[in-house]
């Protein structure tokens, strides 16, 4: 399980910028007007090999400073009760504020490391005027550009050298599933169903569940770890504090999972936050089990299953290769068709093929149908091996992998999915040097 970074400090210092070069993607809205962020931001970021969780946590209240100032501290509160290390920004251009003081002294009360990272400095004129934040009392300051990055390889070489080593310590040997989703989707129902006690609390008024749960599941020749979650909403809907706690939670129960169920309610349809969700899911290159909960609920004809898959797999594309079950928790319909599907997932996810059977059954497609030239220059694939990894890895070594290009990686990931059972397990290829 890769540690969590949480990225904290008042609403427009720079936060969300850090946080798309760091997950190199731009995922956040960045804005001058203070309080854009306003959907959840998670992504897996890495330093020299060293894997981490990052999370933007700040800047989306709006309303008076009185108010804006509580909400930031709950906040800083809860990422460092939760997170491994924190990153506080402040901003340069303003300079020091009763704000940032705030934020510093709940950072001084906890022995949770924290880096005080200077934003927007990005000329001789405000390195100087970073000193200013030696004041805090603090040894050493992170002089930043999230804009174009400079300073922030320092930054990250200290980050990763206090974060806990990514160690296996008494894990089970048993699968672990963690049942995820959006509030009010019948998570907690769905274990309730299976373990067949109200262990967990159901009610209709979402955000019940406010932490991660363990059970051990243990009946009809099955046995396992299911893990209930409190549902992963929008950060616009989460005015509760304890609530972001929940989503922090819910989020290190995906990294320690093998499979994820993602719950959907099928009269809110697969929408974008349950897409969230799935990427989550998927860049955590986890296996999933979707489930379509309350299906009672709906009105269907003939086609009314094949038009929802349709409606998923395009929303998921493409990594369509993925379990759909419609379940209907309250009528206890193919509940346990859905813990099938999970074992099945996870023994795909485990599933190791030999060397040469790869290479005898692959080899000759890449044969028949090879990379495409590149400025005449034939792409000559030689040998195939699978990674010893906790999920499929694949590397082809060949003359030119600089020039094989995306679409031909998709090729070779749908003929494997063809070949072998992959259904419900995130699949990466790569092409190395013969």
């Amino acid at each position: 399980m890769s540690s969590i970074v949480a990225i904290v400090g008042r609403p427009n210092v720079g936060k969300s910028t850090f946080f798309n070069r760091m997950i190199q993607r731009k995922k956040a809205i960045v804005d001058s007007k203070s309080g854009v962020t306003r959907d959840r931001n998670y992504g897996k970021s890495d330093w020299n090999g060293k894997e981490f969780s990052l999370i933007d946590t700040g800047g989306y209240v709006i309303g008076s400073d009185d108010i804006l100032e509580k909400e930031i501290d709950k906040q800083v509160e809860l990422a460092v009760d939760e997170a491994d290390a924190i990153i506080f920004m402040v901003d340069v251009e303003i300079g020091l504020t009763g704000m940032d003081q705030e934020v510093s002294k709940l950072l001084r009360k906890s022995k949770k490391p924290f880096f005080l990272v200077v934003n927007k400095v990005d000329n001789s004129s405000r390195q100087n005027q970073a000193l200013e934040f030696f004041s805090f009392g603090i040894k050493k300051i992170y002089p930043i550009s999230a804009i174009n990055g400079s300073g922030t390889g320092e930054l990250l070489d200290d980050l990763v050298g206090v974060l806990p080593k990514n160690e296996n310590k008494n894990k089970s040997v048993l699968p672990s599933f963690a049942v995820v989703g959006r509030p009010n989707a019948g998570k907690s129902s769905f274990i309730n169903s299976l373990i067949g006690e109200e262990r967990f609390i159901v009610n209709e008024i979402a955000g019940t569940t406010r932490d991660s749960i363990d059970s051990k599941y243990n009946r009809f020749g099955f046995e396992f770890n299911i893990i209930d979650t409190a549902g992963i909403r929008r950060k616009a809907k989460v005015k509760e504090d304890i609530e972001f706690y929940s989503v922090m939670r819910a989020v290190r129960a995906i990294e320690y999972s093998d499979v994820c169920f993602l719950i959907i309610d099928a009269t809110r349809g697969f929408d974008n936050q349950v897409q969230n969700i799935f990427w989550l899911i998927h860049r955590n290159n986890k296996g999933i089990v979707i489930l379509v909960n309350k299906w009672d609920l709906i009105k269907k004809d003939n086609n009314s299953i094949l038009k929802f898959e349709e409606l998923i797999k395009e929303k998921i594309s493409p990594f369509i290769d993925v379990p759909i079950v419609f379940i209907s928790v309250l009528n206890r319909q193919r509940v346990i068709k859905s813990i099938e599907k999970g074992i099945k997932v996870y023994n795909n996810k485990k599933s190791k093929i030999l060397t040469r059977k790869l290479n005898d059954t692959v080899l000759p497609i890449i044969e028949k149908t090879p990379p495409q030239s590149y400025k005449g220059k034939n792409v000559k694939i030689k040998f195939c091996t699978q990674l010893p990894s906790s999920f499929p890895q694949f590397a082809f070594f060949c003359n030119l992998p600089q020039y094989v290009k995306e679409s031909y990686k998709r090729f070779l990931e749908n003929k494997l999915r063809e070949i072998y059972d992959f259904e419900g397990v995130p699949i990466n290829i790569f092409f190395r040097k013969k």
